[in-house]
């Protein structure tokens, strides 16, 4: 009897630990799913667009199985530090601020630039009313110049606060504002000089979580190594976007 609780426990044990690594090898990936055409939700509900391409073929290279997790980005890195998922893979600007919160991977895209986006190419961006997404870079930047900042939780509605006249300009990403100057027939414009911002966008992981960050930052070397990451920046961001 003795022997059979035994191995019992012997049993129990080592299932346990199958689940434990099996668990280890389940990450789930934050993203906002409302920043095209890094991330979006499509007809279908799922996450999509270029970071979805990505983040997918980042764990099949680093042998992972990824669950897919949408969360309002104010609250994005807080979330993650509180376990709600592993990685935040969102658009998101590696900075010298963020950094001290949490670690980051190598960038996935070059250092981009940043624009001023607006209604007519004579506004004021840097006395005027400009709109910007909360906890961005361009947020940030936009309170540095002599311009009123308004900020507002999700990107949508930087752009309908420009159409609505609640803002003179809205800043953001170039490659998140081209389409709507594209799409637009003139009804947007670009206002001013591109700005430089930020150190490229990677992932972002809790500070605890070195072995996790190691295996993506191989990974994402492995892509720029072997010439994949290019092409999926050209196919979700233009021929002229930046690349490697």
């Amino acid at each position: 009897m003795k022997t059979l609780i035994l191995s019992a426990a012997a049993v129990a044990l080592s299932a346990g630990m199958g689940m434990a690594e099996s668990h280890a090898k389940t990450v789930r990936l934050g993203t906002e799913g409302a920043y095209a055409p890094f991330n979006f939700i499509n007809d279908k509900g799922e996450v999509d667009g270029f970071e979805r391409e990505l983040g997918d073929e980042l764990c099949k290279r680093a042998e992972l199985t990824c669950e897919w997790v949408t969360n309002d980005w104010d609250s994005i890195i807080p979330n993650l530090v509180s376990g709600n998922y592993d990685v935040i893979i969102a658009g998101m600007s590696i900075t010298d601020e963020r950094d001290q919160v949490i670690d980051f991977t190598q960038n996935y895209t070059p250092p981009s630039n940043s624009a001023y986006m607006a209604l007519s190419d004579d506004v004021d961006i840097m006395g005027g009313v400009v709109a910007a997404q909360t906890g961005t870079i361009q947020a940030a930047h936009v309170a540095e110049t002599g311009a009123t900042l308004v900020e507002f939780a999700t990107p949508d509605e930087t752009i309908a606060a420009v159409k609505n006249g609640e803002a003179d300009a809205v800043m953001a990403d170039l490659d998140y504002l081209k389409p709507f100057v594209e799409e637009s027939a003139g009804e947007y414009t670009f206002v001013g000089d591109y700005v430089p911002l930020g150190g490229g966008v990677g992932m972002g992981l809790r500070e605890s979580d070195g072995e996790l960050r190691a295996k993506f930052d191989a990974a994402i070397q492995s892509m720029k190594d072997d010439g994949t990451l290019n092409p999926l920046i050209i196919k979700w961001f233009g021929e002229d976007a930046q690349t490697y």
